[in-house]
């Protein structure tokens, strides 16, 4: 029997961790949660469901998760944030995998977004498929200060998984703004260090391209008011990234 552990890296998630705990209750072998010193109710509720709770400094998204996947007792691995949780068809494919082979394996799923209470399903915010269930032996986490992604072997087989990994992503626009600043702020600090000096026509050409994008060639319009500030979010962080990229 394979045996899972569902991994999850915290800071003040006090509004979302208890929902993804739940959704994990019966699918997770063990559930593994690394936190960086939240100072909101996170420790108290991952108490109550009997987590390895660690506190760790923070050291990026790749260095802190790849930390917490060696943390696990198990080397199938469940990465799932704190704002994203099972939904009950996704919860039953993984539980099938319990009694299956799983070696040259890694398992993707499709991701989808609730925001400001909506689900999104146009835009190019669905299926929006991740891969996140894994061997660690075998799979880590790459990347920089922003977008981490898996380094998965050639020769392994990815299987897609029925079911959505529900994402409970901004519960206002204004969040999502912000948010769009912080990954921004990081990929401009990327560009920088690899020595790209970006245009103000790029900046303008990018952006545009952006919004006409995921707005009309993705579908946003179908999602009515909340398809149209999504797509101005979403542009506005491209415009704010080669704003930041121009200063530095």
């Amino acid at each position: 029997m394979n045996k899972i552990s569902a991994v999850i890296i915290t800071l003040n998630e006090e509004r979302n961790i208890g929902r993804c705990l739940r959704s994990l209750m019966h699918v997770a072998d063990e559930v593994v949660v690394v936190d960086s010193f939240s100072n909101d109710a996170t420790p108290a509720i991952c108490a109550e469901y009997h987590v390895n709770f660690v506190s760790h400094p923070w050291e990026g998204y790749v260095a802190t998760k790849n930390y917490a996947n060696n943390l696990a007792s198990n080397n199938l691995i469940l990465s799932i944030d704190a704002d994203e949780a099972l939904s009950p068809e996704l919860a039953e494919s993984i539980l099938k995998l319990k009694e299956q082979d799983v070696e040259g394996k890694a398992f993707s799923m499709n991701r989808l977004m609730n925001y400001c209470g909506r689900w999104i399903h146009h835009g190019g915010w669905y299926p929006d498929t991740k891969v996140r269930l894994f061997d660690r032996r075998k799979v880590q986490w790459t990347g920089q200060k922003v977008h981490e992604t898996l380094d998965i072997p050639k020769g392994t087989q990815t299987v897609h998984l029925e079911g959505d990994l529900l994402h409970y992503s901004f519960y206002t626009p204004e969040e999502h703004r912000l948010q769009m600043e912080k990954f921004a702020t990081l990929s401009a600090e990327e560009m920088v260090e690899k020595g790209k000096r970006p245009s103000r026509f790029s900046a303008f050409l990018h952006t545009g391209w952006k919004f006409l994008r995921d707005y009309l060639f993705k579908g946003g319009f179908l999602d009515g008011s909340m398809g149209w500030t999504i797509s101005k979010n979403n542009a506005y962080g491209v415009w704010y990234k080669y704003l930041k990229a121009r200063e530095l």
